[in-house]
């Protein structure tokens, strides 16, 4: 039933994502005492534009984590004083790149397929990233974020004199901090995830996503908006839409729409950026998805 696979998914998912962030927080909060922010910073910008949206890129695509669960390491990220464009990068790549996704396509629609879609969604996220970063959009991050930076910056640890106590107390610190301010923006996304997630109508999107309509991947990219899911829960809506007439790259569009431009993950990310930065990011990511989509149908 619908209503009790919504209740399922909520169940599972908030404590997931509930228990993954005090994780992270926690051990960036203790990382912090060993490495600078300024360090951090430095190596994953890199010496020329692009090379730490390359890095953070290709960190995503070891972190099998749906769009909410990576919000946790987007805070951590900006908490450690990394760039906003690269921590964009990382936050578009860890669910829509992931190993999961790859193996998972792998399995049903082959290697070309799969490696098509890892390239394209690197893309994607490298240059939502870039794009972003050279928007200097740092004073549309939520005054509480960008007072974390500052008190980040502001902070020197000498690893030689830090004793493992003030260490563990400073991770328990970070985690009062940020826990506070964003769980129950958490639930309350994870809650729309769920309330939707329940009430997929294949039959209806499917006649929306044939090949013959230039509009098809625009509109797909918005239906998977309002969705939420990680690759291997929308994967195999996405064969039953193939198998009912869709084509592939609008399929690949709406797919990747819904893991890494989810509402729930707007919500969630409201707590840490403010409007203008969410639609930005929005803005670049779902014109890169739908280019996506016509180069699949253009090739596949």
């Amino acid at each position: 039933m619908p209503a009790g696979e919504s209740l399922h998914f909520f169940i599972y998912e908030v404590p997931k994502v509930l228990m993954l962030l005090v994780g992270v927080v926690y051990v960036m909060g203790v990382v912090h005492t060993f490495v600078s922010p300024e360090r951090t910073r430095a190596l994953l910008s890199g010496r020329r534009e692009g090379v730490g949206n390359v890095m953070a890129s290709a960190l995503g695509v070891v972190t099998p984590f749906c769009s909410c669960s990576a919000v946790p390491l987007f805070i951590g990220f900006l908490q450690a004083g990394v760039p906003l464009g690269v921590t964009f990068s990382f936050l578009v790549s860890a669910p829509m790149v992931n190993e999961v996704a790859l193996a998972l396509l792998f399995g049903m629609f082959g290697w070309q397929v799969a490696l098509l879609y890892l390239v394209m969604g690197l893309l994607v996220a490298i240059a939502a990233g870039v794009v972003i970063g050279r928007l200097r959009m740092e004073g549309q991050l939520e005054e509480w974020v960008q007072q974390l930076q500052r008190s980040a910056a502001g902070e020197q640890f000498a690893a030689e004199s830090q004793s493992w106590p003030l260490r563990f107390g400073e991770g328990l610190r970070h985690v009062r901090e940020i826990f506070g301010r964003v769980w129950l923006y958490i639930v309350l996304g994870v809650g729309l995830g769920a309330g939707i997630h329940g009430y997929v109508p294949e039959n209806f999107m499917a006649s929306l996503m044939g090949r013959g309509e230039w509009w098809s991947v625009p509109v797909a990219v918005l239906l998977g908006v309002p969705m939420y899911s990680n690759a291997a829960g929308i994967l195999p809506v996405i064969e039953a839409l193939l198998g009912k007439g869709a084509a592939l790259g609008t399929a690949m569009a709406f797919m990747m729409s819904v893991i890494a431009l989810s509402a729930p993950e707007m919500i969630i990310l409201r707590k840490v950026l403010k409007p203008r930065l969410i639609a930005v990011f929005a803005g670049v990511v779902a014109v890169g998805i739908m280019l996506v989509g016509y180069v699949f149908n253009l090739l596949m």
